[in-house]
C-alpha cells in the first residue's frame, strides 16, 4: 500500500521522465518511442522502479541495455528537473513493460 506521499513522487517522476525520453535522450533511444508506464517508489523514496513500454518491440531489448547504461545521465536530468521539490533524486531501476505484448497475445488467443 502506497502512502499519498509515495503516489505524489511516483507520478512527478513519472511525468518528468517521460519529458526526457521524448526530448533529451534520443541519443540512447535512437528513432524508437519509449513511454514511461508506471513508477513506483520505495517507501524510504530512495528507489524508483520504472516500467518502460517500448515501440516497436523488434528492437525492444537493445534499447533497453542502452536506457540501463544511460541510468546515470538519465537520473542527473531527473535531478536538474525535481530538485527543488525532492530531497533525495531516487536511484533508478528500469524494467520492461510487457502487459501490451500479453492484451495483444490474449486477444489473438482468444480469436482463434
Amino acid at each position: 500500500m502506497d502512502s499519498l506521499r509515495q503516489k505524489k513522487i511516483s507520478r512527478l517522476v513519472q511525468k518528468d521522465l517521460g519529458e526526457i525520453f521524448q526530448r533529451e535522450v534520443s541519443d540512447l533511444i535512437s528513432g524508437t518511442m519509449v513511454s514511461v508506464t508506471t513508477v513506483r517508489v520505495s517507501p524510504d523514496l530512495g528507489i524508483a522502479k520504472v516500467y518502460l513500454s517500448i515501440f516497436p518491440s523488434e528492437k525492444k531489448n537493445e534499447i533497453f541495455e542502452s536506457v540501463k547504461a544511460g541510468a546515470p545521465k538519465i537520473r542527473h536530468l531527473l535531478g536538474r528537473r525535481v530538485g527543488k521539490q525532492l530531497r533525495v533524486i531516487p536511484e533508478l531501476h528500469f524494467y520492461i513493460d510487457d502487459s501490451l505484448d500479453y492484451i495483444e497475445n490474449i486477444d489473438r488467443l482468444l480469436k482463434e
